[in-house]
């Protein structure tokens, strides 16, 4: 009998997938003594794609042939190598589109309407029959979404059903789009009451919203970040609170995660959400069947279903 192939899943929090692997393969984790003893067996790679890969450990992974990010991004993989040594790489395409851009929406909702803060008052006891908390419109918002992609535009989409006013910058036009393009990046910023980072993250963008952007956006801004958080200056970005030069943030990603809650507990006017803006039961359930079968279209000899090279 042909031996199964042996698949590596490379973080604890991606234990759950051995257990749907397993029928088909021999899949082991790789946080685990057992699985690091066999690297230079394995076949396939199973990772999420936001964390790095260590370039020592594939140097010894002399039968790899297929790294599967079970996440949409795959900014940890380092593609140049992959090519070089004719490895695969797929991704979960645009599995959690809609359900981070319904996240960017909460978010922007969530500060702007300030319930996150009314809930706190409240709770504190601080809701007073003298007391009356005001929050701004929706409609009318002029909103600017940096990486018009599949989150972007679901994004756009919503926005324009509450009546905001719909802007746009990316690096290259998209003269599909029916949404105006800004001339630039810090042009988006001034022009914007809300901007939302949605841009794929590469060594390129990296700290892309810095100081700059963020005093274009102004003291009655909002920044909202549901992409990676490495492409905000998050230093900058709490200097910017705290100075009251940005009116303030919605974060759901960090430029470390998970985040130390020390780092945020002086900061004003930020709402924070642990990474969870794509991380809904039916996506997640979309990116294990597509995890499965670009594996399954792999070891068939088959075209891949959501390549990435």
């Amino acid at each position: 009998m042909k031996a199964r192939p042996l698949i590596l899943v490379a973080q604890p929090h991606l234990a759950p997938l051995l257990d749907a692997l397993s029928p088909r393969y021999d899949a082991m984790a790789l946080w685990e003594e057992s699985g690091r003893a066999r690297l230079a067996e394995a076949e396939a790679l199973v990772t999420a794609g936001e964390f790095r890969l260590d370039p020592a450990m594939l140097e010894r992974m002399e039968k790899l042939r297929l790294i599967a990010c079970f996440t949409v991004g795959y900014d940890g993989v380092d593609l140049d190598w992959a090519r070089a040594r004719g490895v695969a790489v797929t991704h979960a395409g645009d599995a959690n589109a809609e359900d981070a851009a319904d996240h960017a929406l909460g978010m922007i909702l969530a500060h702007r309407r300030r319930i996150v803060v009314g809930d706190r008052q409240l709770r504190a006891g601080e809701w007073t029959a003298g007391s009356k908390m005001l929050s701004r419109s929706m409609a009318g918002a002029r909103v600017g979404i940096v990486g018009m992609g599949s989150i972007g535009i679901a994004l756009a989409e919503r926005a324009e059903m509450m009546r905001m006013q719909v802007g746009w910058w990316g690096p290259r036009d998209k003269p599909e789009l029916g949404w105006p393009r800004a001339e630039s990046l810090a042009a988006l910023a001034r022009d914007s009451d809300v901007m939302v980072v949605a841009a794929k993250a590469t060594d390129e963008n990296r700290g892309m919203i810095d100081a700059s952007v963020m005093d274009a956006l102004g003291p009655q801004g909002l920044l909202v970040n549901v992409a990676r958080g490495q492409l905000v200056d998050e230093d900058a970005l709490i200097a910017a609170l705290r100075e009251g030069r940005l009116g303030g943030a919605a974060l759901d990603v960090f430029e470390s995660e998970p985040t130390p809650a020390a780092r945020w507990a002086d900061v004003p006017n930020v709402v924070l959400t642990p990474h969870t803006g794509g991380a809904t039961y039916e996506a997640v359930g979309r990116m294990r069947d597509m995890l499965l079968a670009n594996l399954a279209a792999h070891f068939a000899g088959e075209t891949l279903v959501s390549p990435v090279i």
